[in-house]
């Protein structure tokens, strides 16, 4: 077993599944997490500014990643108000595990108290050891290297920094969501964009990016993004839209899902003085698009 959030189930996260199933072999891996954040609930100061993914995916990444199973605790206050013993022994003890596999800084029950020195006592009476695995390591584009966390992740994304939050995460970061109605100004242009509502999902930087969109039928598009307030037009909302390149049916069909792994960072969101600069800048857009995602290995639609 592993517990924790696992909140994009990054590089590290991977290396603690991947622990757990060397140290059980054919044996079962199972996850045991909650079902949204902790601090959400607590109204913690430092709230870490939204998901990076949904449970959903989070379950299928896990999943892929060699867990056998995923249980997502119901975060409430009785949850919240357990001690750490009470915590163990209401939910790992019954799953008789050989071994917990957690990571240095690993903290449970209330006020996060439990440590893995507590663990481990606990491991003596109930008979599962506790296998350590250090924090991963990787290296950003100014050559710094950083310990892989979550929050750094949200820092990276919050700074239109993707590429390297994709390093981080071992995959591109993915925005997903429903289609909902915008301006409807992008087809006057002649170029149509998908608006994009990720609810309680970290939404990167104001700014224009290169992303593969992908649509509820499996169909993969190069997409020029555009997240910010739309200054040309001098609205003041921030929006995620998304134009996809090369596909020609409507856009307007709303209420599906639509899910867009980031590439890359073009460029500053700017207000154009009319809307000829706008469609040139947004043509260069395009092309930058077509060769940030043409250096993936992307199947996309005819």
């Amino acid at each position: 077993m592993s517990i924790g959030m696992f909140d994009g189930v990054h590089l590290g996260h991977q290396a603690l599944v991947r622990t757990a199933r060397e140290a059980v072999g054919g044996g079962r891996v199972e996850i045991l997490t909650f079902d949204r954040a902790p601090a959400s609930v607590l109204g913690s100061p430092g709230l870490p500014q939204g998901r990076l993914m949904t449970a959903l995916r989070r379950e299928a990444c896990l999943l892929a990643a060699g867990a056998d199973a995923v249980c997502a605790m119901k975060v409430d206050a009785a949850l919240l108000s357990l001690s750490p013993q009470a915590f163990i022994e209401q939910w790992v003890v019954p799953r008789r595990p050989s071994v917990l596999v957690e990571g240095e800084d690993f903290r449970f029950g209330r006020h996060r108290a439990g440590d893995i020195a507590l663990l481990q006592r606990m491991g003596e009476v109930h008979g599962w050891r506790v296998q350590v695995v250090p924090s991963q390591v990787s290296t950003l584009a100014d050559g710094v290297e950083v310990e892989v966390r979550s929050g750094l992740i949200r820092w990276l994304l919050l700074a239109g920094r993707v590429a390297e939050a994709a390093v981080l995460l071992g995959r591109p970061y993915r925005l997903e969501g429903r289609v909902v109605s915008g301006a409807r100004r992008g087809r006057t242009l002649g170029v149509p964009t998908a608006n994009l509502d990720v609810g309680d999902g970290v939404v990167p930087m104001h700014g224009v990016y290169a992303a593969v969109g992908r649509r509820p039928d499996g169909l993969v598009y190069p997409a020029a993004v555009s997240i910010g307030t739309n200054a040309t037009f001098g609205e003041g909302e921030t929006t995620i839209e998304a134009h996809l390149l090369d596909f020609d049916g409507p856009l307007d069909d709303y209420g599906w899902t639509l899910e867009l792994d980031m590439v890359s960072w073009l460029r500053d969101q700017v207000k154009c003085g009319d809307v000829a600069s706008l469609m040139t800048l947004i043509e260069r857009d395009v092309a930058r698009t077509r060769a940030a995602v043409a250096q993936g290995d992307y199947a996309f639609a005819p």
